[in-house]
């Protein structure tokens, strides 16, 4: 996407250098020039499809940015025209909004469709390895994040690895290291700088080193960059820290997703707030509306809404274990433990305690359960 709309602004550059000042038309009724395109022509066909690209991507990231599962059906509108051998920039958003809906295979089968036309394709490396990371798959993630090394920024490619390896029983080196290419690089982009200072403050909170998960987050929020990711994240650091007035605090003005309604209502119910009661029916309602959409895209949330707004222990389990099946990220090995524990069902545990064995994660309270367990 950069490469192309760099080219474009590069192209027009270099035609006003060659030919001096732009013709300026009388009024906004005069045609300058018509383009010898019909819209059954091949390249009028692209071009719409690039531009489908552009505004497909855009919805997207304002679905990631505000948690609202609408955008993503109005880039998926924008695509409408991408079916037969699609240009790389629709493949990689078609990918994109694939792994939104929790199509991982079909999400990878595109952005490698898309590599394939486009080996430097940057978003394209970068999403592959953020999938497998999903997955738990860290070898595939590896790959992707060496592959990065060659066509990715420096820190870009250094925030890959250390994900990795913050998996798998390296996080205090992974930390200390991407920390410091953070602070080589001060005038990194703000979303580069908040996508790696949130990986800086996960890191440190499994550690066990809330002083710097929380310096890291705080951070982040002070870059005013809206990214629903970051806020959820944050809200679970304060209510694991015991500080849920200060949730209501955070969201509060950057609107409720089901993401983070889930997060007031844990807060509301942590301090006894009547409120809690409502954002309950709420999200009982969300849910309920998304299941009857055939969308299921939250039940690691559905999970923690069951298990501890419904004190339903069997139904958090079994929406834990449908989700622990395509992600397998630490809040989802948390969730499902606790459902387990909480339901007497040590059986069902037995995927994740495994996965613990496996990965050598380090964290300062899965272990704790995985032993109340066992």
């Amino acid at each position: 996407m950069k490469r192309f709309v760099w080219g474009l602004v590069w192209s027009a550059w270099g035609a006003a250098a060659a030919f001096g000042a732009p013709h300026l038309p009388k009024d906004d009724a005069t045609v300058v020039e018509r383009l010898p395109l019909r819209r059954s022509d091949p390249v009028a066909a692209e071009l719409r499809r690039l531009r489908g690209a552009a505004l497909a991507r855009r919805y997207f990231e304002l679905a990631m940015a505000q948690g609202d599962p609408r955008y993503v059906g109005y880039a998926e509108a924008a695509l409408r025209d991408a079916h037969d051998d699609p240009p790389a920039e629709v493949l990689f958003v078609r990918g994109l909004l694939k792994q939104y809906r929790h199509d991982f295979p079909g999400a990878l089968a595109d952005l490698d469709s898309a590599l394939r036309q486009d080996p430097e394709l940057v978003g394209a490396r970068s999403w592959r390895a953020a999938i497998f990371m999903v997955g738990a798959k860290y070898r595939e993630a590896a790959q992707e994040c060496r592959a990065l090394e060659a066509i990715a920024s420096e820190l870009l490619a250094i925030g890959c690895r250390a994900t990795v390896e913050g998996a798998t029983g390296k996080a205090r080196a992974a930390h200390d290291e991407l920390e410091a290419a953070l602070d080589q690089r001060p005038d990194a982009a703000p979303e580069i700088r908040l996508w790696v200072l949130t990986r800086l403050a996960e890191l440190a909170s499994r550690l066990g080193d809330p002083a710097h998960a929380e310096r890291h987050f705080r951070d982040a929020l002070a870059l005013g960059v809206r990214d629903d990711y970051l806020l959820a994240a944050y809200a679970d650091f304060l209510l694991q820290q015991g500080r849920p007035k200060e949730v209501a605090a955070l969201i509060g003005k950057w609107g409720q997703s089901d993401n983070l309604l889930l997060r007031v209502a844990l807060a509301a119910k942590a301090q006894g707030l009547p409120e809690a009661r409502k954002h309950a029916q709420a999200l009982s309602e969300r849910f309920a509306a998304a299941g009857l959409r055939g969308e299921r895209l939250h039940l690691a949330e559905e999970a923690r809404y069951l298990l501890d707004l419904k004190g339903d222990a069997k139904a958090a389990l079994a929406a834990a274990t449908e989700n622990w099946k395509t992600q397998r990220e630490p809040r989802d090995a948390a969730v499902l433990l606790e459902a387990a524990l909480a339901a007497g069902d040590r059986k069902a545990a037995a995927p994740v305690l495994r996965w613990l064995e496996e990965s050598g994660l380090e964290d300062a309270r899965l272990p704790k359960l995985a032993a109340q367990l066992k």
